[in-house]
């Protein structure tokens, strides 16, 4: 009797996906059986836990891979534990040779030390780039250093022509017929429990390789023509929405990138405007290989003597949606109800708690990557930064956005803000954005009452816009 041949592993990550995974594809090459596993590491082993809102997307990502891999002859296995340990002992038990992956930058170092681990144990271990568009240390100045400027990088990363050709999802997997015993997704405890904060989120999104693909049609069929200028407007459905797909690998930016191209009656200048949001997400990722503490630390260091303050009521206030200004309440309140806020208004709303409520920016972190589908460990870190002024190519601190304004300009007619702020919904264009400038027989027509149907601003804007500036000065 022939034995069968060691099997490998294929260890899943931020890439939940079976097309354009180099890691899979090396794997399958090999013609070995294939022990597809996904890990449950501990927090003190990963770069940062799970936010509440991945959790819930990981859960039915987890679910939508387990039954992609299933319909193609392969199993997916899930294990908690420390990586090196749990795939030491699943080699061990299985006599696997090799263990595949894909790149994890914002955990390179992490993943060295697992690599060692492994090939001490006699494990042989194999790396793939693929969650970017390139990788971070392809794209350098002329000195070969990392670009801190995203303008020069995204002129270098267009000098490298074209990304990667993608791959399609194999059409069968060579299973093994002695994988390890799995755990049950269901007790890991990924979705919320009474109350069900997340129940809205099924009728808004469907996490998975297929959704994410569905996505990025409807983006291009319905909203890429229009991009450049549309994707400003929150009450318009014109950004591709495609971040949380993204940020679990469950589609990849080469493949976003490959299917905008050759497009007829697309202007390719709405096509180049897309892109050029891939590439922010490529340096933002650049930066954060660069400089691993983006999350927690300034990047320029001067913003490290900012005297911030912390009033518990004004932070409560700003994750409830109720601050008084209605483009930011409307923008918190969606990221409540959706796990998601438009990228417009995630500047306004992170400008206001950073600059008028003069909350330390990693606060606002923190609270994004708890409630964010799509929180990322780069972008969300380098977006933070560039609005506190504190990071590369950032928004000068002295750019204090008007919540009044920018809700006048990008809103108009008030129609985001009175999906998300039902208590305005009856209150006319004039007055939607400052209904503290309302009169009183428009309020009282409008059924509001400020103070107890709709808030009264928290702070004064002008007031608290003086402020923030001396401050800044203070640190130069």
């Amino acid at each position: 009797m022939s034995q069968s041949p060691s099997p490998v592993i294929l260890w899943f990550r931020r890439d939940l996906r079976l097309s354009d995974n180099a890691a899979l594809s090396a794997a399958v090459e090999t013609g070995a059986p294939l022990i597809a596993i996904f890990i449950r590491e501990p927090a003190p082993t990963t770069v940062m836990p799970l936010g509440a809102a991945q959790a819930w997307w990981l859960h039915h990502s987890l679910t939508a891979l387990a039954n992609d891999l299933k319909d193609r002859g392969a199993d997916l296995v899930l294990a908690s534990g420390r990586a090196e340990d749990v795939l030491a002992e699943v080699a061990k038990e299985t006599c696997a040779s090799t263990v595949y992956f894909n790149r994890c930058y914002e955990r390179d170092d992490i993943d060295r030390d697992i690599a060692r681990d492994l090939k001490r144990e006699g494990v042989a271990v194999e790396a793939f780039h693929g969650q970017l568009l390139q990788d971070p240390q392809v794209v350098r100045t002329g000195a070969g250093k990392p670009f801190r400027v995203f303008t020069p990088f995204w002129k270098a990363m267009q000098a490298l022509g074209e990304p990667r050709d993608t791959v399609e999802a194999p059409k069968t997997l060579p299973g093994f017929a002695f994988s390890p015993r799995s755990e049950r997704l269901e007790d890991w405890d990924l979705l919320p429990h009474r109350p069900n904060w997340a129940a809205s989120f099924e009728n808004i999104w469907h996490p998975g390789e297929a959704g994410a693909h569905e996505r990025l049609s409807d983006f291009i069929e319905n909203g890429l023509s229009d991009y450049r200028e549309g994707r400003d407007v929150p009450a318009r459905d014109v950004t591709s929405r495609l971040s949380p797909h993204l940020a679990h690998g469950e589609i990849t930016p080469a493949q976003a990138w490959h299917a905008t191209s050759g497009l007829a009656g697309v202007d390719p200048a709405q096509v180049t405007h897309f892109r050029r949001e891939l590439a922010w997400r490529d340096f933002s990722y650049n930066l954060l290989v660069t400089f691993p503490d983006l999350a927690t630390r300034n990047w320029n260091s001067s913003f490290d003597g900012f005297q911030w303050s912390f009033d518990r009521k004004h932070f409560r206030a700003w994750t409830k949606g109720l601050t008084g200004y209605p483009i930011v309440d409307a923008g918190m309140r969606q990221l409540w109800q959706e796990g998601y806020m438009h990228n417009r208004v995630r500047m306004i709303t992170a400008s206001f708690l950073i600059k008028d409520l003069m909350i330390d920016w990693r606060k606002g972190e923190d609270w994004y990557w708890d409630t964010l589908v799509d929180a990322d460990p780069a972008n969300n870190a380098a977006s933070w930064q560039w609005v506190a002024g504190s990071g590369a190519d950032a928004s000068p601190f002295f750019r204090i956005f008007n919540p009044i304004l920018q809700g006048e300009k990008f809103d108009p007619d008030g129609d985001y803000v009175r999906r998300y702020v039902p208590e305005l919904a009856k209150l006319n264009r004039k007055y939607v954005h400052r209904p503290f400038e309302a009169p009183e027989m428009v309020l009282q027509q409008a059924g509001i009452v400020l103070g107890q149907t709709y808030p009264k601003p928290i702070v004064d804007h002008a007031s608290a816009r003086d402020r923030a500036l001396a401050t800044y000065r203070s640190i130069g």
